[in-house]
């Protein structure tokens, strides 16, 4: 599904800032529609920001068991005997696989602007279905609202990495793979990031909802304290 959103060129809105927003309007202090609207934005962008966080850091895919992508799918069988050789080594599958989730981390961030401009973009009628349900409420319903609007992103700079690609090794799979494809590896590691990316943002938003007080701060505890 393709989102209505577009996205602009904004960076995360940092927490003292939202902070400010949140008093400007009430939302500390009035209850009702809007300071609940306005904390399930807080929500979403908190875990998004933790989210990030995580991924763009070094190892933030590949040491994530939630979030590790796959060697691609154009990887398995499509070569030669250099090609088999290479890719079935469980060292250079580490290897490669690596190579991959370090792109993922350098892509991710060119990503994480489009969910934070979203998050102030979106509507949302049903904030009290969000408010009180699955772990991942609030993820699903901006997930659902973006579509694949991340995998747009994320393919172009899968591109210009896999063509940039510094790694001698991963330089070699790809001359001796015949017919290799270069635009389908990134196609597919694009939406395996996407994925990725959600999954981590559901987990996050899980542990806030788990756990307010962790976060200190006071519109997601007042949202979530029991």
């Amino acid at each position: 599904m393709q989102s209505s959103i577009t996205p602009s060129r904004r960076v995360f809105v940092t927490g003292a800032a939202l902070t400010a927003l949140l008093a400007a309007s009430g939302c500390a202090t009035q209850p009702g529609y809007f300071d609940v609207l306005e904390a399930i934005r807080r929500l979403m962008q908190v875990s998004a920001d933790r989210a990030f966080a995580q991924l763009i850091a070094p190892g933030g895919f590949y040491d994530n068991q939630v979030a590790r992508l796959n060697l691609p799918r154009q990887f398995e069988g499509r070569g030669g005997q250099i090609a088999d050789r290479l890719v079935r080594s469980n060292a250079m599958r580490d290897r490669l696989m690596r190579s991959f989730n370090d792109m993922a981390s350098r892509a991710a961030y060119r990503a994480a602007p489009a969910v934070a401009d979203a998050v102030y973009r979106i509507g949302i009628r049903d904030t009290m279905a969000i408010l009180h349900g699955s772990p991942s409420a609030a993820t699903d319903r901006l997930h659902q609202e973006m579509g694949d609007y991340l995998v747009s992103i994320l393919v172009p700079e899968f591109g210009n990495l896999l063509h940039a690609a510094n790694d001698p090794l991963l330089s070699e799979l790809i001359i001796a793979l015949t017919g290799v494809d270069l635009g389908a590896i990134a196609d597919d590691l694009a939406h395996q990031a996407d994925a990725a990316i959600w999954r981590e943002i559901g987990r996050q938003e899980a542990a806030i909802r788990a756990d307010p007080r962790a976060t200190n701060d006071p519109v997601l505890i007042r949202l979530f304290g029991r």
